[in-house]
C-alpha cells in the first residue's frame, strides 16, 4: 500500500481559524471582506488581499464581502469603484449580494460619534492640522494635551451637531477621540474621528459635510457587516489597539483583526500614491499600462488570472514583510501560458529572404502544430512561397562558435518547411546593412527533415512575405530599473530609477496571415520569441497591437536550478 503523503501545513491565518471553529468563536461562522479605498487602481499586492479573502470564505463554506472604504471624496472617483469590481470578478470571485460602502453607514457612525461625545470619550477641536501635528509629539517624547480637550459633553454635542449643519468652515475644527497623549503608540493620542470637508460625494452627493476618518470607519464597519476575521497588512498593526479602543468604547460587536506581510514585488512599486504618480506625470499611459502593477495593467498585458492565484498561493502568508522577486510572477505567467497558448510565427526584426529555386508563383499550405502541449488544440495551415522574412538575429555574416543559425554556406531548417542554404548576401551600397539573403531549398526536406538523414543544427521561424500580416509589437519590460526603486540615495527620488527601456515599439513586424481574425486579449506565443497579446485597447480590425506578455527566458527556473544545486 503506497505510504500516504503528509498534508501541507496551514499557514498561520488558517490556523487561527481552525481554533476559532473548534471553539465555536463565533458560532461556527467564517466571514471575511475585502474593502479597498476607491482612490485608484487595485495593484497586485491587493490580489494578494483578494485571493486570501474570498479563497478562504469559499474554503470554510463562508462568506466574503465587497467592500468600499469610501471615506475621503476628494480622492475618490466612480471610475475607480468601477475597476475595483472588474479586477475581483476578472480574478474569479463573486460578492453575490454582499456589496457594501462605508458611506452606507454614515448616519450609524455620527450616531456612534455623538455616544462616544455622550461618554466623554471625543471632543471637538478648535487646533488646525499644523497645530495638531505639533501637538502629538514624536516616538520619543509625549504629545500635549489641546486646550479644548476639557470642554464639556455639552458644548462638544453643540458643537459637533453645528458641524454637520456646515456652521463652520472647512480645516477648523474636528472631533477627536479622549485617549492618551503620552501613549507610546502614536494612533492613541487622541486621534482625529471626523473633519469638515465641503466636497461632494460619488454616492451622498452634498447630503455631508462632515467625513468620518479611514480608522473610525474601518473597524466600525466590520463590526456592522459582522465579519469574523478582518484580515489587514501590517501596516495596520499599530491601528488595532485603536480599533479596540473604539469597539470596546462603544460595546459593539468585536471581529478579530489578523495581520500578515504585504506583497512587496521586486522592479516596480506598489504604493497607490506613487503610481499614481506615474500616471499622472505622464511616466506611464494610465492605470491599466502593462507595465503597472496594477491588476488592469497586467490584464492589458496578458497575464492570467490563474496565473496570478497560482503566484498568491505559491508566495504564501508571512508575518514579515520581505521583496518577492518579479521573475516568480513572470514564472507562474509562462507555465500557464505554455499549456494555453496556441503557437503562431511571427518576425520582429525582419530581414528578407529569397529562395532563388523556389517557382515564383508557387505558394504551399503548410501544416504547422498549435501547441505541442495540448494536442487537442490541433493544426493550423501556414503559407510558404518564394520570398520569406526570417529574424535579423537569426544570421550572420561571420558567425561566432556556438552560432547555429543562417549564415553564408550554411544549412537551417524551416519550421515546417524545408532546409535552406544561404547562397548570397545582398547590402546597402551606402551603409553596408545587410538587407537581403539569396538562398536556396531542398524540394525533399519538406516538413523539415531530411530523407537521407542529414541534420541540420539550427530551425529557423519564418513567415511569408506576400501573406504576412504587418502589426506594431511593443516589447514590454520591468518598469523600473532597481530591484527596490523606493530604496533611494540622497537628493533622488523612486522616478530616478525608471527604466527607459520598459517599452520598445517595433514597427512594422510581421505575423502568420490568421492573425487579421485574433481578437483584442487573445494570447499567443510567437515561437521562439516570447508569449503576446492582442491589446484590448489600441487593436483595431484586421490590425491587432501586440503586447509582449513574457519571454521565454524563464530567470525564475534558472534561479532555482542554481539554488538546489547549491545545497
Amino acid at each position: 500500500m503506497p505510504e500516504a503523503k503528509p498534508k501541507p501545513s496551514k499557514d498561520f491565518i488558517r490556523a487561527i481559524i481552525d481554533e476559532d471553529l473548534r471553539t465555536n468563536k463565533y458560532e461556527g461562522r467564517v466571514h471575511t471582506r475585502f474593502p479597498p479605498e476607491p482612490n485608484g487602481y487595485l495593484h497586485i499586492g491587493h490580489a494578494k488581499s483578494i485571493c486570501l479573502n474570498f479563497g478562504i470564505a469559499e474554503e470554510y463554506g463562508g462568506l466574503c464581502n465587497l467592500r468600499f472604504d469610501d471615506t475621503n471624496p476628494s480622492k475618490e472617483d466612480v471610475e475607480y469603484v468601477q475597476s475595483i469590481m472588474e479586477d475581483v470578478r476578472w480574478l474569479g470571485y463573486d460578492w453575490g449580494d454582499r456589496l457594501y460602502y462605508a458611506s452606507d453607514y454614515f448616519e450609524q457612525l455620527y450616531q456612534y460619534a455623538i455616544e462616544l461625545i455622550r461618554k466623554g470619550k471625543a471632543y471637538v477641536c478648535d487646533l488646525s492640522p499644523e497645530e495638531i501635528r505639533e501637538y502629538r509629539g514624536t516616538l520619543t517624547q509625549p504629545g500635549k494635551e489641546s486646550p479644548y480637550r476639557n470642554r464639556s459633553v455639552e458644548e462638544n454635542l453643540d458643537l459637533f451637531q453645528r458641524m454637520r449643519a456646515g456652521e463652520f468652515p472647512d480645516g477648523s475644527r474636528t472631533l477627536r477621540a479622549k485617549i492618551d497623549m503620552a501613549s507610546p503608540n502614536l494612533n492613541m493620542r487622541d486621534p482625529v474621528i471626523y473633519r469638515i470637508l465641503r466636497v461632494p460625494h460619488h454616492r451622498t452627493g452634498d447630503k455631508w459635510c462632515i467625513y468620518p476618518m479611514y480608522d473610525f470607519t474601518h473597524c466600525l464597519s466590520d463590526s456592522i457587516e459582522r465579519i469574523t476575521h478582518s484580515l489587514c497588512t501590517l501596516e495596520f498593526e499599530d491601528h488595532r489597539p485603536l480599533y479596540d479602543w473604539f469597539l470596546d468604547q462603544l460595546g459593539v460587536y468585536h471581529p478579530q483583526q489578523i495581520e500578515f506581510a504585504r506583497l512587496n514585488l521586486s522592479h516596480t512599486v506598489m504604493s497607490k500614491r506613487m503610481l499614481g504618480q506615474l500616471v499622472e506625470e505622464g511616466h506611464v499611459r494610465g492605470w491599466d499600462d502593462p507595465r503597472m502593477p496594477t491588476i488592469a495593467g497586467l490584464r492589458r498585458r496578458g497575464y492570467t488570472p490563474e496565473a496570478i492565484r497560482t503566484f498568491c498561493e505559491r508566495i504564501g502568508l508571512a508575518k514579515r514583510d520581505s521583496m518577492v522577486d518579479i521573475a516568480l510572477l513572470e514564472h507562474c505567467v509562462r507555465e500557464d501560458l505554455n499549456k494555453r497558448a496556441p503557437r503562431i510565427m511571427g518576425v520582429l526584426h525582419p530581414l528578407r529572404v529569397v529562395i532563388d529555386n523556389y517557382p515564383e508563383d508557387q505558394v504551399e499550405e503548410l501544416e504547422a502544430i498549435n501547441n505541442p502541449e495540448d494536442p487537442s488544440m490541433g493544426t493550423r495551415k501556414v503559407p510558404f512561397s518564394r520570398v520569406l522574412y526570417i529574424e535579423r538575429d537569426d544570421f550572420r555574416e561571420d558567425p561566432p562558435k556556438k552560432f547555429f543559425r543562417l549564415a553564408p554556406g550554411r544549412e537551417v531548417r524551416l519550421r515546417y518547411a524545408y532546409f535552406i542554404t544561404c547562397v548570397d548576401v545582398i547590402k546597402d551600397e551606402n551603409t553596408g546593412e545587410v538587407v537581403e539573403l539569396r538562398c536556396t531549398y531542398d524540394p525533399a526536406t519538406r516538413g523539415g527533415d531530411a530523407p537521407d538523414g542529414r541534420k541540420v543544427r539550427g530551425t529557423l521561424h519564418w513567415v511569408s512575405a506576400a501573406h504576412a500580416l504587418p502589426v506594431e509589437v511593443r516589447l514590454y519590460d520591468h518598469l523600473f530599473l532597481k530591484p527596490n526603486p523606493t530604496d533611494v540615495k540622497e537628493g533622488k527620488t523612486f522616478k530616478d530609477y525608471l527604466n527607459p527601456e520598459s517599452l520598445v515599439v517595433l514597427n512594422p513586424c510581421y505575423v502568420e496571415p490568421s492573425l487579421a481574425e485574433a481578437k483584442p486579449g487573445d494570447i499567443f506565443q510567437f515561437e521562439r520569441v516570447g508569449y503576446f497579446c492582442v491589446d484590448p485597447v489600441d487593436s483595431r480590425p484586421s490590425a491587432p497591437v501586440f503586447n509582449r506578455t513574457a519571454t521565454l527566458r524563464d530567470t525564475w527556473a534558472k534561479i532555482q536550478k542554481r539554488e538546489a544545486k547549491n545545497q
